[in-house]
């Protein structure tokens, strides 16, 4: 299932290759309709300006690709799409003969890619000079008034190389975005592993210590005094069963799961990964250890509908310690539960409760647990 922004970059650049696939195939028709009537070049020349055309056009989506994620160097995709541009700009008069302004639109184009490896005063300097030169020689030309065609160059000239900006900064911020995201969630768990390392460093450095002291004292005096040492090991003994009972408590309250705040979690991770996620929970009378168990199950059928379908809705109920947890992203037919599965039914079976998922006649899957009252 993917991601909201693996999916926003998919949008963007799909985005971005119709735009540039519609633009190639409007220039190759103004080419081909309004160039040739007029014999103002001859077929053979309409042709290769149109390949040249594509040919640039064709490469921008993948040099497009190459600047997305960082600035790098030019690419040798760059320079040939640069060189397809330039054979377009060679054969195409520009000025009245190509009215639509397909000349400078191949200009344009391939600017709005240059300037996505260039720093910031770097491309606004190559924005200027593309747009002086152009201007410079469309007015020579055809001798239309050079203001006129310097105001329409220089929109064209910035608006599309803004536009290619745009979607990169959009992009790029959905990214951190998201990777602010996973790193929140790594330094709670990191958090959480400080804190469980806290406690047991003051649960067992104290007895430890006076676990260690006794025992030096006990072969000490098991030579002088063996009733003493003695003494001292079943001393020793007791406080490591103590330290051994502190642990295991503290191992159960760590492990022990919250039903609210796994229903919280799990509606957060499963709308975070496009699956609507619809509560209705009713487990106020339950006992605690009861709870601990639903939100076992609430934890790893979420884990099961994000890892092993494409669902798109998910709904959880929870009422009179029966759990159900339906989801409309059955892919293929069941082949057997998973490792996760298989723990949890044989957790809630233990506990004396019941566990079952498969999927349903009507096209959904169905995990359902109940716990003892």
């Amino acid at each position: 299932m993917a991601t909201r922004p693996e999916t926003a970059r998919k949008i963007l650049l799909y985005w971005m290759d119709g735009m540039i696939g519609l633009l190639a195939v409007v220039m190759s028709l103004l080419v081909v309709t309004a160039l040739i009537p007029p014999a103002r070049i001859s077929v053979p020349h309409a042709v290769a300006a149109v390949l040249c055309l594509l040919g640039s056009s064709a490469l921008v989506p993948f040099v497009l690709r190459a600047a997305y994620d960082n600035r790098p160097r030019p690419t040798v995709k760059l320079v040939a799409s640069g060189l397809f541009a330039a054979g377009a700009l060679a054969l195409l008069p520009p000025g009245p003969v190509s009215p639509s302004g397909t000349w400078e639109m191949v200009a344009t184009l391939w600017l709005s890619t240059v300037v996505l490896f260039l720093p910031l005063w770097w491309a606004v300097f190559a924005i200027v000079v593309t747009a002086g030169a152009v201007t410079t020689v469309v007015a020579v030309i055809t001798g239309q008034p050079w203001q006129l065609v310097l105001i329409s160059q220089t929109i064209s000239s910035v608006l599309l190389p803004v536009a290619m900006w745009l979607w990169r900064w959009l992009w790029r911020t959905i990214k951190e975005a998201h990777e602010g995201q996973e790193a929140k969630a790594r330094l709670a768990v990191s958090e959480e592993r400080l804190r469980f390392a806290r406690d047991l460093h003051d649960l067992l450095g104290h007895s430890l210590s006076v676990i260690t002291l006794k025992s030096e004292l006990a072969a000490k005096l098991a030579t002088k005094d063996a009733g003493r040492a003695a003494a001292e090991m079943a001393e020793v003994r007791r406080l490591a069963g103590e330290s051994l009972a502190e642990v295991q408590l503290a191992v159960d309250g760590y492990r022990e799961l919250d039903l609210d705040q796994e229903l919280a979690g799990v509606r957060a991770a499963l709308e975070a990964a496009g699956t609507r996620c619809l509560i209705d929970a009713r487990a106020e009378d339950l006992s605690p250890s009861a709870r601990a168990l639903l939100a076992w199950v609430v934890r790893e059928g979420a884990t099961n509908v994000l890892k092993h379908s494409a669902a798109t809705c998910c709904a959880i109920t929870i009422d009179g310690g029966v759990l159900e947890m339906r989801n409309d992203g059955v892919v293929e037919p069941a082949t057997g539960s998973g490792s996760g599965l298989r723990g949890l039914s044989e957790r809630l079976v233990t506990a004396g409760g019941s566990f079952s998922a498969q999927p349903t006649p009507g096209g959904e899957f169905l995990l359902r647990a109940a716990v003892p009252a």
